[in-house]
C-alpha cells in the first residue's frame, strides 16, 4: 500500500458534524454543523476532486463544541447523499464493541457499495470517558486495546467460524454474514504520533493519520513508521492533517490565519492544551501528539497550521507535492468557510497539484529512459 511516485496524492475532508467548526475561535465561520449544509458539503467536495470525507466522533461538549452529531449515522446519512466519496466514521474502543461495529459497518458497506471506511480513535479526553461511565486505561494499554478491536474486526469480516481471546475482547466460533462487499475488507484508518499510536499503525491499520508539521519532521515519522511495517511484513498508508487557507494573494491568506488566531478561545485553547499535555505525559515517552504545540498551533486542534498549506494556490500546491515527496498519501483539510473554500480548492488547487505531479512523473521517466 505504499505510495508510488506515480500516484496521485488523494484529498480527505474533516466533515463538521460538531458545531465549532475547524478552529477554536471566535472568529465567524460560514460552516454549520446541521446535516443539510454536511450534505451539501459533500456533494461539493465530491465534485471537486475529494475523495474521502472523515466524521468525528465527541459525545460531550468542550473546546468550542458544544453540539455533536454521532459520527456512524451520520456517515451513513452523507453517504446516502453522494456516489463516489468514500466516508470514514470515527469510532471509539470502549463506547463500541467490535461486534457491533462490524456488523453496523458491514451493513452500511452493502447499502453504499463499499463507500464506508473506519477511524479507530484511541482517545485522548478522559472526561468524556468518565461522563458517560466508560473505563479509561493508561495511554499505552488504549492502543492496546485499540489493536485488539482491528484485529477483531478483520477477523470478523474475513473469516468464518471466528475464535479470538484477547485481553480485552473474545469472540468465539463467530461468523458475520453478510461480509462487507469490500475485500479483503472495510479500509481501516488510525491517528496518534506517540510510540504506541506508530507501533500498532505498522502492525494492523491500513492508514495512519497524523497532526500537521513539516515536511521534513513528517518524513522522520513516515520513514520510522514504515521501517516497522516492513519489519511485521505489512504496509500501511499516511495522511496528514492541514487546514489549508488559500487566497488568491499569500497576504490575503496570512491576514485570515492572523485574525483566526486573534479571535482565539482563549479558554477553550488552554483548556484543550491542558488535556492534551495530561493524555500526552501518560506515554510511554512522556510527550503525546501535541507535545510541541504552541498556543497558536492548538487554534486548529490537529495541529493543522503547522502544515503550512496557507498561501496561494500556487504555493498549496508545491507544498502539497513536496509532502507526497516524503511519503504522504493523502491531505486531510479543514477549511474556515468549507463549502465556498472546497469549491475554491477544486477549482485553483488541485489542478496545479495534478500538473505538478504530471511534470514530475515525466521528469522521472526521462531519468529511467
Amino acid at each position: 500500500m505504499t505510495q508510488s511516485k506515480n500516484e496521485a496524492i488523494k484529498f480527505a475532508y474533516w466533515v463538521p458534524n460538531v458545531s465549532g467548526g475547524l478552529v477554536v475561535s471566535n472568529i465567524e465561520q460560514r460552516t454549520d454543523w446541521s446535516y443539510d449544509y454536511n450534505v451539501r458539503l459533500a456533494q461539493a467536495a465530491e465534485k471537486s476532486g475529494f475523495e474521502y470525507a472523515l466524521t468525528q466522533i465527541r459525545f460531550t461538549a468542550g473546546y468550542n463544541a458544544e453540539n455533536q452529531h454521532e459520527s456512524v449515522s451520520f456517515s451513513h446519512g452523507i453517504l446516502a447523499k453522494t456516489e463516489k466519496l468514500k466516508v470514514i466514521a470515527a469510532i471509539l474502543p470502549g463506547p463500541w464493541k467490535p461486534a457491533l461495529a462490524a456488523k453496523q459497518l458491514a451493513t452500511i458497506d452493502h447499502l453504499t457499495n463499499g463507500r464506508i471506511a473506519i477511524n479507530v480513535v484511541s482517545g485522548w479526553f478522559r472526561g468524556e470517558f468518565d461522563a458517560i461511565g466508560e473505563e479509561w486505561p493508561e495511554h499505552d494499554q488504549r492502543y492496546a486495546r485499540s489493536e485488539e478491536f482491528i484485529t477483531a474486526l478483520k477477523g470478523v469480516w474475513t473469516q468464518d467460524h471466528y475464535s479470538f481471546d484477547g485481553k480485552f475482547y473474545q469472540f468465539k466460533d463467530y461468523t458475520l454474514s453478510p461480509k462487507p462487499v469490500q475485500k479483503p475488507h472495510i479500509e481501516i484508518f488510525q491517528g496518534g504520533s506517540s510510540r504506541a499510536a506508530r507501533d500498532m499503525a505498522s502492525r494492523v491499520s491500513d492508514w495512519y493519520f497524523t497532526n500537521g508539521n513539516t515536511p521534513a519532521e513528517l518524513k522522520k515519522q513516515i520513514d520510522d513508521i514504515r521501517e516497522k511495517a516492513k519489519a511485521n511484513n505489512h504496509e500501511v498508508k499516511v495522511g496528514v492533517n492541514a487546514f489549508v487557507i488559500a487566497r488568491d494573494t499569500e497576504e490575503e491568506a496570512k491576514r485570515v490565519l492572523q485574525e483566526i488566531i486573534d479571535g482565539a478561545n482563549v479558554e477553550a485553547v488552554k483548556a484543550f492544551g491542558d488535556a492534551t499535555r495530561e493524555a500526552g505525559a501518560s506515554t510511554s515517552e512522556g510527550e503525546g501528539n501535541w507535545a510541541k504545540s504552541t498556543f497558536e498551533d492548538l487554534v486548529q486542534y490537529n495541529d493543522g497550521f503547522r502544515t503550512n498549506l496557507i498561501g496561494t494556490p500556487q504555493q498549496i500546491a508545491e507544498r502539497i507535492v513536496e509532502l507526497k515527496s516524503v511519503g504522504v498519501d493523502l491531505v486531510l483539510s479543514g477549511f474556515l468557510h468549507f463549502i465556498e473554500e472546497v469549491e475554491y480548492f477544486g477549482e485553483k488547487v488541485l489542478p496545479l497539484v495534478r500538473e505538478l505531479e504530471a511534470a514530475q512523473a515525466n521528469q522521472i521517466t526521462a531519468k529511467s529512459a
